[in-house]
């Protein structure tokens, strides 16, 4: 059986899908590593008991598409064989998702806080992270000679909104209201 650590990583580098090692303090490494902890995050999520079979179908979906920008992500050969992982319609999807939530949900009409529901304060949560991968992937894409595919950065952008509305319809389905913030 083949051992879990190699021992390559010991110098600080850390090798991408493809020929090459980087640092691990790299752009692309960071890019993906945040959408990797944005998977663990929803994985937490997941756990939850009170989840329901929707909420967990619904986030086991992203947590494959989110391997895939992973993949994407770690493979910077604009023609390698990962490098197109995320097509156009994973952000499609998560729009048409929004939309449906979306119109069962009383009209936003304030700024609300991250909370309600555990399940809602944790789909909160992952939606700060994927805010952050969001700004990572950004970084990334603007580096020179750097190439991110265009669709990762809708889809992240997309499914941001997705949690917030996810998070929401949690609280909604438990008959908790959303927390507003009263401003200063």
């Amino acid at each position: 059986m083949a051992k879990i650590y190699t021992k390559t990583g010991d110098d600080g580098t850390t090798g991408l899908l493809g020929p090459g090692r980087v640092p691990k303090d790299d752009r692309r490494i960071e890019a993906y590593g945040t959408v990797d902890e944005l998977n663990a995050v929803l994985g937490v999520a997941r756990a939850d008991r009170e989840i329901g079979l929707d909420l967990d179908r619904k986030l086991g979906l992203v947590q494959e598409e989110l391997f895939a920008v992973g993949a994407a992500l770690a493979d910077p050969d604009p023609e390698g064989p990962f490098h197109g992982a995320v097509p156009g319609h994973f952000a499609d999807r998560l729009e048409r998702e929004i939309d449906a939530l979306d119109a069962e949900l009383p009209r936003l009409e304030h700024f609300i806080l991250p909370g309600g529901t555990p399940i809602a304060a944790r789909l909160h949560l992952a939606r700060t992270v994927c805010r952050r991968a969001e700004r990572a992937v950004v970084s990334l894409a603007q580096a020179p000679g750097q190439h991110v595919p265009e669709p990762i950065i809708v889809y992240l952008n997309r499914l941001s909104d997705y949690l917030f509305v996810l998070a929401r319809s949690a609280n909604a389905r438990s008959g908790v209201a959303d927390v507003p913030w009263r401003g200063l």
